[in-house]
Parts: C-alpha cells; sequence; structure tokens
C-alpha cells in the first residue's frame, strides 16, 4: 500500500517538488554519464556489425576463385542444338568435335491382337515377359482379364522394365507393352503357357507371335570425326573424354559441330564479384573510420586500432605477390589495378587477354596454395571467427552494456535512498516550523491579553 504524505502543512514549503528535484540533481551527472558511454557502445557494436558483414560478403565472393576446381568449367557448343547437345566437365579437353547423327536409340513397343474390352478373360496359366536378358512371370487365373493382366504387369516387383497400358481403337481394346530401356538388345518378347484349353479362352494370343510391333528397339548410331559410334542409348558418356553428347534427332545428311572450350565468362564474372565484394568492403572500412572536416564529425571506429589492423593486412595482402606463381605474380598483370581513390578497376580487354592466352596461370594466381583467394580466406577466418578479434570486440562491448545495466540499477537504489533521507529531514523541518509557528501564535494570544498591549501590526 502506497504511503500517504503531507509534507509541507507546517512550513507552506513544496517538499515534495524540492525531494525530487533534489534527486534528480544528485543522479543527472551519473546518468548522463551512462547515458553517453551506452550511445558509443552501441554505435560500436552497429559498426563492428557492418564491419563484419562487409568481410563477409568480401570473404563470400572468394569461394569460387580459391578452388582450382572452380577454373575448370567448361562450355559446350552444338552448331545443331535440334540435334544434339552436350555437356562436359573438367577432365574435358579443349577442341571441335564432327558429329553425325544417324539413328536415335529407340525402344521397342509392341501390341496385341484386339479383345472386346478391358473386362475380357483371357485363360488360364502362365505369362512369361521378357526385356533383354531379364524376365519375369505373371500367373493368371480363370477371372483375370486385359485389365488385370496390365496391372500385374506394372505392379510386378521383378519388372525389369516393361509398361502396360490398354489403347481403344475401333477393332477393339489392345494391350501395348512399352520398353522404358533403348537399345537394340531390349527386346520384348512375351511366352503364354495356357493350362486350361477347355475354357474356351486362348492365353497364347498374348505370345510374341501373336503380338505387332509398332517400333523395333535400336541402338544410337553417330560418326565422330567420321568414326562410326554405336550405343544402347542417347545419352554418350563415354565416347569423348568428359563429354556427354545428347542427341535430340537422326539426319545422316548433316555434319554438324560439337565445340567445347574454357569458361571464360564464368570465371570473368567470379573476379568481377571479387572485385566489387572489395571495394565494398574499403569503402565500408573508410566510411567506419574517416573524419568530416565540415561537420565536425569522426566514424564511429575513428582511430580504432582492430580496424586499422583489419585494413593494414587486407592492402599488404592485395599488394603482395603471390610466391611460386610461374607468370602472373600480381592482380595488375592481369589487367586489376588500383585507382585513385583506393578501388579496384578491371581492364576487361587485357583480362580476356591473358585468360586466352594463359587461363592456367589465371586461376593459380587467385587458388594456387599462396594464391590471392587462399590468402584472403585465411586473414578473413582469422577475423569472422568465433574466437576471432571482431568477436572479441563485440562480446567486450555487450559486457561494458550489461555492467551499465547494473550501474544504472546501483544508482537508482541509492538515489532512493538519499529521496529517503531527503524526505525524513524536510518532514523534520516542516514539524519544527509548524511547532514554533503555533508557539508563536500563543504568545502573541497571551501578550493580547496583557493591560496597555497595543497590536502594532494594525497601525
Amino acid at each position: 500500500m502506497p504511503s500517504i504524505t503531507s509534507s509541507g502543512l507546517g512550513s507552506g514549503l513544496d517538499i515534495e517538488g524540492l525531494v525530487t528535484k533534489l534527486v534528480s540533481a544528485e543522479g543527472q551527472p551519473a546518468n548522463l554519464r551512462l547515458n553517453r558511454k551506452e550511445v558509443t557502445l552501441q554505435a560500436d557494436l552497429s559498426a563492428f556489425g557492418t564491419l563484419k558483414g562487409a568481410l563477409s560478403a568480401f570473404q563470400a565472393s572468394l569461394q569460387g576463385l580459391k578452388d582450382s576446381a572452380s577454373f575448370q568449367g567448361r562450355t559446350v557448343t552444338s552448331s545443331n542444338v535440334d540435334l544434339f547437345s552436350g555437356s562436359a566437365n573438367s577432365s574435358s579437353v579443349a577442341g571441335s568435335f564432327s558429329i553425325q547423327v544417324d539413328q536415335l536409340a529407340k525402344a521397342a513397343k509392341m501390341h496385341s491382337v484386339d479383345f472386346s474390352g478391358e473386362t475380357s478373360v483371357l485363360g488360364e496359366g502362365t505369362l512369361n515377359l521378357g526385356l533383354g536378358a531379364s524376365s519375369f512371370n505373371i500367373t493368371v487365373d480363370s477371372t483375370m482379364t486385359l485389365a488385370g493382366v496390365r496391372d500385374a504387369i506394372n505392379q510386378a516387383s521383378d519388372n525389369p522394365g516393361i509398361k502396360a497400358t490398354i489403347i481403344k481403337v475401333d477393332s477393339g481394346s489392345q494391350l501395348v507393352l512399352t520398353s522404358d530401356k533403348v537399345g537394340a538388345a531390349n527386346t520384348i518378347t512375351v511366352g503364354a503357357a495356357d493350362t486350361n484349353g477347355g475354357d474356351g479362352n486362348d492365353l497364347t494370343r498374348l505370345a510374341t507371335a501373336n503380338l505387332v510391333p509398332i517400333q523395333m528397339p535400336s541402338d544410337a548410331i553417330i560418326h565422330v570425326d567420321g568414326q562410326k559410334v554405336t550405343k544402347d542409348s542417347n545419352d554418350l558418356s563415354d565416347v569423348i573424354t568428359g563429354v556427354t553428347i545428347s542427341l535430340k534427332k537422326a539426319d545422316p545428311l548433316k555434319t554438324e559441330t560439337l565445340s567445347i572450350g574454357l569458361d571464360k565468362d564464368a570465371t570473368k564474372k567470379k573476379v568481377e564479384a571479387f572485385i566489387k565484394a572489395y571495394n565494398s568492403l574499403a569503402e565500408t572500412m573508410t566510411s567506419l573510420s574517416k573524419y568530416d572536416d565540415k561537420t565536425k564529425q569522426g566514424g564511429p571506429l575513428l582511430g580504432d586500432a582492430t580496424l586499422r589492423g583489419v585494413q593494414n593486412q587486407i592492402r599488404q595482402t592485395l599488394s603482395n605477390k603471390v610466391q611460386g606463381a610461374t607468370v602472373f605474380s600480381t592482380l595488375a598483370e592481369i589487367g586489376i589495378k588500383t585507382n585513385k581513390s583506393g578501388s579496384l578497376e578491371l581492364d576487361s580487354k587485357k583480362f580476356e587477354s591473358v585468360m586466352t592466352s594463359n587461363f592456367d596461370a589465371v586461376a593459380k594466381l587467385f587458388s594456387s596454395e599462396n594464391g590471392l583467394a587462399t590468402r584472403f580466406d585465411g586473414l578473413l577466418k582469422n577475423y569472422l571467427a568465433f574466437d576471432g578479434a571482431l568477436t572479441a570486440r563485440v562480446d567486450g562491448a555487450n559486457k561494458q552494456i550489461d555492467d551499465i545495466a547494473e550501474q544504472r540499477v546501483k544508482l537508482n537504489a541509492r538515489l532512493a535512498g538519499i529521496e529517503v533521507r531527503y524526505r525524513k529531514q524536510f518532514t523534520a523541518m516542516d514539524a519544527l516550523l509548524g511547532q514554533l509557528t503555533a508557539t508563536g501564535s500563543y504568545l502573541t494570544d497571551q501578550l493580547k491579553n496583557l493591560p496597555g498591549f497595543t497590536d502594532k501590526t494594525k497601525n
């Protein structure tokens, strides 16, 4: 239950107002000091967060450059994509090949004789379905229909790849069998053994001899630089080392070209991303540490030793030559230069020229054991690690902010004590003044009753 105060009744003074102002004046210097310190620390936290973000973005740009495999991308170009396309891995060698597509690999497809409908009963017995060298059996009972045979084929766990469906044509319903494997060896065969010849149905109607070919299985046939190649697939991955040729259409009368080249565009994009991230990082560090003569204001990390350390090491890493490089040892040699403002710029013509003349040397400049990307990545890991210098600074600032909160709690407790003390003192003073006033009034009244007393206050 809150206390009820009636200060000032004896003296007429605003004791509560006096106590509040005195306590506020007592705590103001400490509060201002703590507020200023917290604002500074919060600014430091924001600044280090900005710096870590820029460093992380720069580090991300290095991932596509520090691994030599990232420079092994290949481009594959077909002079007629309607006939074939291609892809290549890092084991492929730049070059071109003439390609003639004589024949595509095709899958076997057959249909049965006509039945009256899906509910037609086929006869009792066993079907042995084969696809190439693999086969499986279907047991057909006296009640199984054409639709039942279709479902049994599709649901068989040992089916090597025969798909069954039913089509309805003018002459009736037909069971269609299709292989999901191409190649001349993947023929479809059906053996039928009817075990109840007296039921009026004949299961042998589904035997191979009674099936009508829709499409015969065939191998793909192409000519590479005039040499014949026969394969049981339309995706040829073992003809040219490291290259997969995907056949789309056959046209024996046309000879087209498949070209394999170094993926220079991908490398250029990675280098451009590196330059952009570096420039953004450099701009961020400058902004955090600059001093504005006009506003007389400094950046949040002006003069900060940790930031200076980051800047110096990054500049040193950028400018140092790559040890062990056989051709290019600096960025300037491949067309990346530093302008007057300290930003990196790419001379596209020079860069493309050196990639054409010595692509591997460009890769080694970045991704070798002592390459730029490798060195930068190692440097940044030290700063961004959970126990790195930046984390230590952030943790230190957070700890100081926590300390400020504790100091505020202690300050408020001290001010509460001072408030109690002031209130007691002013209350005592108020009571004393009340007593003195009452005594004065009593004496005045007594004097008025004395003979010959004149109240001069009424003159």
